[in-house]
């Protein structure tokens, strides 16, 4: 199923409970996960039916024609606002990313008042970090063309060497660029402007850091939800202190696997729902496993760049009333896409349902509304907020 992710455009899966929502690098590329199903509509509707999609490529192929662009069209004219098309070869290398794998530099990055970019951390060992670039630096041009005024997603695609702008806060996972390539970079540091030649590399990245903030704390960060992300969060929560205070950052996290996001929920639930979703109009649910940690004080931090799987988990840890979410409305990417292998061996991805918190409150379109929202010194308002709930700072 997926959970897709207006950050790029994103990566595949096969079953339900894996969601799959894209990555930093690909502006936090798309989610999708195959899912078996749809929900009757059709084009004209916001939906392209998966049966005329494939029909399409079929009849395009015995004519000699593309089969990808057929489909493209359909899915264009059926207003689908989340359906695409990807050839054989992005389609495996959404699948990479799903790995943590992806072709990029290394950089994530965030809008300055003056309408350029500030990059906010490296990739230790990457392309950007082995040219000396570093937080603080200020981007101004890729390949010659201004950044000025130009969202944080379409820069990260341009260094990724997207055609297609996705939309996050980093160049990670999900990338389509070839390694090798180059891309020239315009910087300035300090009033000294320079431009650097970085040519993009095959990286992969950890998708969960962890480390203390100012008080004691444990800041859990999570990128993306690539395999075995869930895992790492419950293995984290489960070896810390008792007692300790969790923040869980998911800000700039454009999704992943939503069977991953759904076990960084087990971490701490026992048990119980997680979200619910449609497809053919049949109600499905998505729960929790149980042993979860659900005494530990644990604030969420989301942004605007929170997406997808990333929401599923945000809205069910809010309306259990797990947490205490700080920071600024997320997204609002909260539909399901179904994977359709076409006659060419590329795939169509259709909106086939769409997610719902478990409250029952619509994330697509909506996204979540934090408990606190705040956009300077979120981190700080965390810090107050874990002291109300108990921990001594």
């Amino acid at each position: 199923m997926v959970f897709a992710s207006v950050l790029a455009t994103g990566a595949a899966t096969n079953s339900l409970p894996q969601e799959e929502e894209a990555s930093t690098e690909r502006a936090n590329a798309t989610s999708r996960a195959g899912v078996g199903g749809r929900d009757g509509t059709g084009p004209g509707t916001g939906t392209a039916v998966p049966e005329e999609v494939t029909r399409a490529a079929a009849k395009a192929l015995a004519e000699g024609k593309s089969p990808t662009e057929a489909a493209e069209e359909v899915v264009s004219r059926s207003g689908d606002r989340w359906g695409a098309v990807y050839d054989k070869k992005e389609y495996e290398e959404f699948e990479q990313a799903l790995d943590g794998e992806y072709t990029g530099v290394g950089l994530w990055g965030r809008r300055t008042l003056g309408g350029l970019v500030e990059v906010t951390r490296v990739q230790p060992g990457g392309p950007a970090a082995r040219s000396g670039i570093g937080p603080g630096d200020t981007i101004r041009t890729v390949d010659g063309a201004s950044v000025a005024k130009r969202p944080v997603t379409e820069v990260m695609a341009l260094l990724r060497g997207e055609t297609v702008p996705g939309a996050g806060t980093g160049d990670g996972p999900g990338s389509e660029a070839a390694a090798g390539t180059l891309v020239r970079v315009g910087l300035e540091r300090d009033g000294r402007r320079w431009t650097e030649s970085l040519r993009r590399a095959r990286l992969s990245t950890e998708s969960v850091s962890v480390g203390r903030i100012e008080g004691g704390a444990l800041r859990i960060r999570v990128e993306s939800f690539t395999r075995g992300t869930g895992e790492r969060v419950r293995d984290v929560v489960r070896d810390a202190p008792e007692g300790t205070g969790v923040v869980l950052d998911l800000r700039g996290n454009g999704g992943g696997l939503v069977s991953e996001a759904v076990e960084a929920a087990s971490a701490f639930l026992d048990g119980g729902l997680v979200a619910t979703y449609d497809v053919g109009g049949e109600q499905r649910a998505l729960y929790a496993r149980p042993g979860g940690d659900t005494g530990r004080p644990l604030v969420v931090l989301v942004d605007g760049g929170t997406m997808s799987a990333a929401e599923l988990l945000t809205g069910a840890l809010q309306d259990r009333g797990r947490a205490v979410t700080v920071g600024s409305r997320t997204f609002g990417k909260g539909s399901v896409q179904m994977p359709s292998k076409l006659a060419d061996g590329s795939v169509a991805e259709l909106t086939v349902g769409h997610y719902r918190t478990p409250a029952g409150h619509a994330v697509d379109g909506r996204g979540v509304t934090p408990d606190l929202a705040v956009r300077e010194g979120v981190q700080e308002h965390a810090r107050t907020v874990l002291g109300g709930l108990g921990v001594t700072p």
